[in-house]
């Protein structure tokens, strides 16, 4: 696998080495020792699927408060998803900042989300699975958002946002 730090602090992208033959190919998509070796130990306690029908779906923005905190593996294993990170590390040198890339089926690409960041994406087209791993167990008590909108991170997302539950919609801005 090879990592490259985006420019929010402890976000990376982490893309598959495929090994190819006449059959297709094959590709690492999680290894502990490779992730060690970058300094990287989010252990993996659950592993989830999401699916989207429509274009314009917005999920997010996620995050699970202490002693709940996760760090996510985000890859999209059917269509095209804009993925975004949010820093809420208050400590953090790129605190309040975005960071967003796209996932696609045909990229293979991952982002790696870490704890005290937001989670968020958006299907760039209809029928798109979204598969992310993720370092510690949902717990409803600590699940929070924060709105996609908020004026206060300005995500430049890259096409309508024709589809948001209404939690998504009603998260408070960071603000409140």
């Amino acid at each position: 696998m090879k990592f490259t730090e985006t420019q929010l602090e402890g976000a990376y992208i982490v893309e598959i080495e495929k090994m190819t033959d006449e059959r297709g190919f094959f590709a690492r998509s999680w290894c502990q020792k490779e992730f060690e070796a970058q300094g990287l130990t989010p252990g993996v306690v659950q592993a989830n699927v999401s699916y989207n029908i429509k274009k314009g779906t917005l999920r997010g923005m996620h995050y699970q408060i202490s002693p709940y905190e996760e760090t996510k593996l985000v890859r999209c294993t059917r269509g095209a998803i804009f993925d975004v990170a949010v820093d809420l590390r208050p400590e953090s040198t790129t605190y309040r900042q975005w960071y967003g890339t796209t996932l696609s089926a045909e990229n293979g690409r991952m982002l790696m989300v870490p704890e005290g960041c937001a989670h968020g994406c958006l299907s760039m087209e209809g029928d798109t699975e979204i598969l992310y791993l993720a370092s510690a167990f949902y717990s409803p008590e600590h699940a929070r958002g924060c709105r996609f909108d908020d004026p206060a991170f300005a995500i430049e997302w890259p096409s309508e946002v024709a589809v948001v539950s209404e939690q998504d919609r009603n998260w408070p801005l960071l603000t409140q």
